[in-house]
C-alpha cells in the first residue's frame, strides 16, 4: 500500500480517515478536470479565437475612429492649404489659370468626342465606370488636388529662395 504524505498528520480513527480520504478524492478530482480541460484543445482554441476576435473588434473600432478624425483634420488642413493659395496667388495668374481651365475643358470636350467616335464599346464601358468612381469621391480629388497644387507651389516658391 502507499504511505500517507509526509505533510499531513495520519488518521487517528476512522472518522478522521474517511475525511482524508474524502479529501484526497476531491483534490484527484479537480486534478483530472484541470488535466482534462488542459487536453480539450478544440474548445481551448475555441475560446483563444473568440478573445482574439473580441480585441480584433476592439482595434478596428479604434482604427476607424482614428481614421474618421484623420480624415477631419487632413479635410481642414486641406481647405486652409487651399484658401492661402487663394489668397497668395496674384490676380494675373487666377486669370490666366481661368482661361487654361476653359482651354483644357474644350480640348476635352473634342478628345471626348473622338474618343466616342473611335474607341471599342468595353473600354468606354470600363472609362465610363471610372468617371463615375471619380463623380462619387470628387471631394476626396479636390482636396487631393487643392493639397498637391499647394505642395508643389510651395516647393518651388522654396527652391527660389
Amino acid at each position: 500500500m502507499t504511505q500517507p504524505p509526509h505533510d499531513e498528520p495520519t488518521a487517528s480513527s476512522p472518522e478522521q480517515l474517511r475525511e482524508q480520504v474524502e479529501q484526497t478524492r476531491r483534490e484527484l478530482g479537480e486534478t483530472v478536470e484541470n488535466l482534462a480541460a488542459k487536453t480539450d484543445v478544440k474548445s481551448r482554441a475555441q475560446e483563444k479565437a473568440t478573445a482574439v476576435q473580441e480585441q480584433l473588434g476592439v482595434l478596428t473600432e479604434q482604427a476607424g475612429a482614428k481614421a474618421a478624425e484623420l480624415t477631419g483634420q487632413v479635410k481642414v488642413k486641406a481647405a486652409e492649404a487651399a484658401h492661402l493659395v487663394q489668397e497668395k496667388l496674384p490676380e494675373p495668374v487666377k486669370d490666366k489659370a481661368t482661361a487654361a481651365a476653359e482651354q483644357v475643358k474644350a480640348k476635352a470636350g473634342q478628345a471626348g468626342q473622338v474618343w466616342q467616335d473611335k474607341a471599342p464599346e468595353p473600354v468606354r464601358a470600363k472609362t465610363q465606370q471610372t468617371a463615375q468612381a471619380a463623380r462619387d469621391n470628387r471631394t476626396a480629388l479636390i482636396v487631393a488636388g487643392s493639397v498637391a497644387a499647394a505642395a508643389w507651389l510651395l516647393l518651388r516658391r522654396r527652391g527660389r529662395r
